[in-house]
């Protein structure tokens, strides 16, 4: 079965390149892996002591930021690497200042893993949430590495469960322990033969929890807020957009609203805007304009939802009509925002808990988003009672990566 691990990682490396002809993202995949090997020789002597960090994509890279910052503080001496699979990772966060080397990690065939472990030589490594790479956990058994999954979360229809998973459950002997999110993924992995696991809870939290500890200011927001309740529609999507437009034309001139889109291609923003009847104002065209006479403001550019959400009397997440589905509840309900999002959000437990406890509200239709819109705008105990659930939601989950650097520290 490893045989065949090994063919079809080789197949999918050169059908890859010829995918990437005609693919942009496809092609930042394959490009991104060029020079990897020339950057780890040239950033990192022999003499280096080195930890490497591996995630698939940004979500999980900010989900393991906590700990990196807590492994960079206990080891400043040595040198952070972060990997990453995905190309919506890596381009993101490719200048952070957290890591030494940023890197894509080369596809998982056995020669990439042997030339990676000789260049980067971790002293340890932390595989963030998922993604078994068979022959770099080899690699990391092999030499000895103390190797650690933090905040993983394990299913019934992942392959170590399955009666011909046998080649990737030995894989998992790999890692010394095992940071799981719940009670199920530690079911799940004891059920396999395996003890060395601690639920930990999910790191997440504690990231989040940070941002309240920031500078969340953004003095444009608050000239366009001009103190009006406003509903901030995060990572939309065109489904989400289609009811929210439906709902923000005809809402009062008295509620303000920030939109800021998942995807912000220059025809997709035109299309939204074009939705809109109500006064409304891109981020681009901020400069020099009074920005309190408008009703909408259109964030089409990066990296600003987490503080406007610190603006918001109430949050919508999009995602939630498509699938996977949604996309960060966590940083609005830091701030104690009340939630609304699409009906797609069962394979998100953080959502299935936010919304039992009551501060997470799935809507379907338009009606059911202009009914709970409504009740939050005009009730204001149940906008209280809703923003007190997703505050404490976020306290009451936090402690994650502290649980972890205790055994780590050991």
């Amino acid at each position: 079965m490893l045989f065949l691990y090994n063919l079809v990682v080789s197949l999918a490396g050169f059908f890859l390149k010829i995918i990437a002809l005609f693919s942009p993202k496809i092609k930042l995949f394959v490009d991104g892996r060029k020079n990897v090997f020339a950057i780890l020789e040239e950033k990192i002597k022999p003499t280096d002591k080195t930890i490497w960090f591996h995630s698939a994509s940004l979500g999980e890279y900010e989900q393991g930021l906590p700990v990196i910052e807590k492994i960079k503080e206990k080891y400043p001496s040595h040198k952070i690497i972060v990997t990453f699979f995905s190309p919506s990772g890596y381009e993101v966060r490719k200048n952070n200042t957290v890591a030494d080397v940023t890197i894509y990690l080369p596809l998982d065939t056995k020669s990439n893993a042997k030339r990676f472990f000789k260049l980067a030589h971790p002293e340890l490594a932390f595989f963030i949430k998922y993604e078994f790479w068979l022959n770099y956990l080899k690699e990391l058994e092999t030499n000895k590495v103390p190797t650690y999954l933090i905040s993983g979360i394990f299913r019934d229809n992942q392959m170590f469960f399955k009666w011909y998973g046998g080649f990737y459950r030995k894989a998992l002997k790999a890692f010394m322990y095992f940071f799981v999110q719940n009670e199920k993924s530690k079911e799940k992995i004891e059920g396999i033969g395996f003890h060395n696991v601690i639920v930990s809870g999910d790191t997440r939290f504690d990231r989040v929890n940070a941002i309240l500890e920031r500078d969340n200011s953004l003095d444009y927001i608050e000239k366009f807020k001009n103190n009006k309740p406003v509903i901030v529609i995060g990572s939309s999507w065109p489904k989400d957009e289609a009811l929210l437009a439906e709902y923000i034309n005809q809402s009062s001139e008295d509620v303000k609203f920030i939109i800021a889109p998942h995807n912000i291609k220059t025809d997709q923003i035109a299309n939204l805007k074009a939705q809109l009847s109500k006064r409304t104002i891109l981020f681009s065209e901020k400069e020099n304009v009074d920005l309190s006479n408008y009703s909408v403001f259109i964030i089409d550019t990066i990296g600003l939802l987490t503080k406007i959400y610190s603006y918001g009397t109430i949050a919508y997440v999009g995602g939630g009509f498509g699938n996977p589905g949604i996309h960060n509840i966590l940083e609005p309900a830091t701030f104690g925002i009340p939630i609304l999002i699409g009906p797609n959000y069962s394979n998100f437990a953080e959502a299935v808990l936010l919304v039992k406890l009551g501060g997470c509200i799935p809507v379907s239709s338009f009606e059911e988003l202009k009914q709970n819109f409504d009740l939050l705008l005009t009730d204001e105990s149940f906008l209280k009672e809703k923003s007190e659930i997703c505050k404490s939601y976020i306290q009451d989950n936090k402690g994650a990566t502290e649980s972890i650097m205790k055994i780590v520290s050991k």
